[in-house]
């Protein structure tokens, strides 16, 4: 059985030692030119989500979100918390109109 505390053994490179950037919020880092947790805690998940989907042409799962808010807050606090801790502060923001726009296709 896996451990809720998985360590980043093995995970090299600039955001080594962020509980949550795996391989797939690393690729998505990197589409948004995010190199360094430096330059990741000056940014803002609601940016981030918003330009990840212009970027990528698609909509994204809102548990992107989560987990960006999650790596922003541990590059700027130095504290760890799982990504599933941002959910609910998502969910009330969407419950209230307060969460970025959904990505819509452009016509043509």
């Amino acid at each position: 059985m896996r451990s809720k505390s998985r360590s980043k053994v093995g995970i090299s490179g600039p955001f080594r030692g962020l509980r949550n950037v795996g391989p797939a919020a690393r690729a998505d880092l990197a589409v948004l030119g995010i190199t360094s947790s430096e330059r990741l805690a000056a940014c803002d998940a609601d940016e981030l989500y918003a330009s990840l989907q212009t970027k990528t042409a698609r909509k994204q799962d809102p548990c992107v979100w989560d987990v960006f808010a999650a790596a922003i807050h541990q590059a700027r606090t130095g504290e760890a918390r799982d990504w599933w801790t941002f959910t609910p502060v998502r969910k009330r923001r969407q419950a209230l109109g307060q969460f970025p726009l959904e990505w819509v296709p452009p016509a043509g």
